[in-house]
């Protein structure tokens, strides 16, 4: 264990140590946790058991986005709960429709399809495109192919392992999932050599900025490419913007940077606000409605108590300006971090406040480096080992993120001076 590691847990009160000391008997050890004991929030803000107060620059991996406890979203579950919170699609009830209808409104597509968590959501666009290539392009049944990104991420169920190039990820899993095909993310040529050859190939999912990778942002025009090609190859075009839609990135999408329109856009996270798991994928009707009666469904997709937090985490989202604030913000962050020497980070990615610091090797790791903030009073964790994620909520300010900013370079100061 570190240093710091071995800080953190000298710091830890009887009722922490009990805490973790639970979790490790009970629980599942696939996920590495860090040694902090998170107890309350509000806004950007998190307190531990011993009520220390932390700057918190993961957001729940970019889920709330609002800021964490804000009053509406609070004031919003609380208010479906006490009416009806769940259903399950067997009835109609009135938030049902109500957040399909704001999302076309605001977004422009023809149908929201309701789920619950990112990587269903990602499991549903794959079925509607599947069924798409065989009752709309004439694909033969069960030939259907789709291509990925080398490098994606879109959730650890079976089918998002199957299409995933991390061995991490995917390892003493298979069998596989059949269909599966990748490019390399950023290469137009790659992609249209392989739409030319292959007739089956139905859809290619993408994520706009590539966020469990490392923050990968493709160079400018890569999304109008994809856009042109599966245009051109009659492909269906499938954004993932379960972690960069909803204004993480500056913008309502991050395809909206290049101007372009999917075919079908998957979203999740900051549609929940963090309160209730609420996912689900946009497109026209010609494509949402080639899942007909009978063959798709969910327990809770599409709940009441989901539809209507989900409802008031886009109007707070909308209302309060919060992708024209990442915006802004994200200049700060960007212009701070670019200052630190080579010899500490090698690399600022990101766009909006979706950011990642890639440290130099030879300086430290990333683990090392998120236990010292953490001490210092900043929450994150990295991507890759050597990736300091920077994703807070959007809702943060510029006084919260020139503090943020000035833990980061003072702790990776203070390491380098040891």
């Amino acid at each position: 264990m570190s240093t710091s590691g071995r800080r953190l847990l000298q710091r830890l009160c009887s009722r922490s140590r009990e805490v973790i000391e639970r979790d490790e008997r009970r629980g599942g050890h696939h996920f590495r946790t860090l040694p902090v004991v998170l107890a309350r929030a509000e806004g950007v803000h998190c307190w531990d058991l011993e009520g220390r107060r932390y700057v918190d620059l993961l957001s729940g991996f970019a889920t709330v986005s609002q800021g964490h406890s804000h009053p509406r979203l609070v004031a919003a579950m609380r208010e479906q709960c006490g009416r009806l919170a769940h259903t399950s699609r067997a009835f109609y009830s009135e938030p049902q429709g109500e957040l399909g209808e704001l999302l076309s409104r605001v977004t422009g597509y023809d149908r929201f399809l309701p789920m619950n968590t990112g990587v269903e959501a990602g499991d549903t666009a794959l079925k509607i495109a599947r069924r798409w290539a065989y009752r709309a392009k004439g694909v033969p049944d069960g030939e259907a192919l789709v291509l990925f990104a080398e490098g994606n991420y879109w959730g650890r169920s079976l089918a998002a392992l199957s299409a995933s190039t991390d061995r991490n990820c995917y390892a003493h899993f298979g069998p596989y999932m059949r269909g599966y095909q990748h490019v390399p993310y950023g290469d137009l040529g790659t992609l249209e050599q392989r739409l030319r050859d292959q007739p089956n190939i139905c859809a290619f999912m993408v994520e706009p900025i590539q966020g469990e990778a490392g923050v990968n942002v493709p160079q400018e025009g890569y999304l109008r490419g994809v856009r042109e090609l599966c245009t051109k190859y009659n492909v269906l075009f499938i954004a993932d913007e379960v972690q960069t839609g909803l204004g993480r990135t500056g913008k309502r999408f991050a395809v909206d940077h290049e101007g372009v329109r999917p075919d079908m856009l998957i979203l999740g996270k900051a549609l929940s606000g963090g309160m209730y798991p609420v996912s689900g994928v946009l497109g026209s009707d010609e494509i949402i409605l080639t899942l007909e009666t009978g063959v798709h469904g969910s327990t809770f997709g599409g709940s009441p108590l989901g539809q209507h937090v989900a409802v008031e985490a886009i109007k707070v989202l909308e209302e309060e300006k919060l992708a024209d604030n990442a915006a802004k913000m994200g200049e700060i962050v960007r212009t701070e971090l670019e200052k630190i020497p080579k010899d500490i980070a090698l690399e600022f990615r990101g766009k909006g406040l979706l950011a990642g610091l890639k440290l130099n090797p030879d300086f430290a790791n990333g683990w090392d480096i998120c236990e010292k903030l953490i001490i210092n009073g900043l929450l994150t964790r990295p991507a890759h080992n050597y990736i300091i994620r920077i994703s807070p909520p959007l809702c943060i300010n510029e006084e919260q993120i020139r503090e943020a900013m000035h833990i980061i370079t003072s702790t990776l100061l203070e390491h380098k001076k040891k």
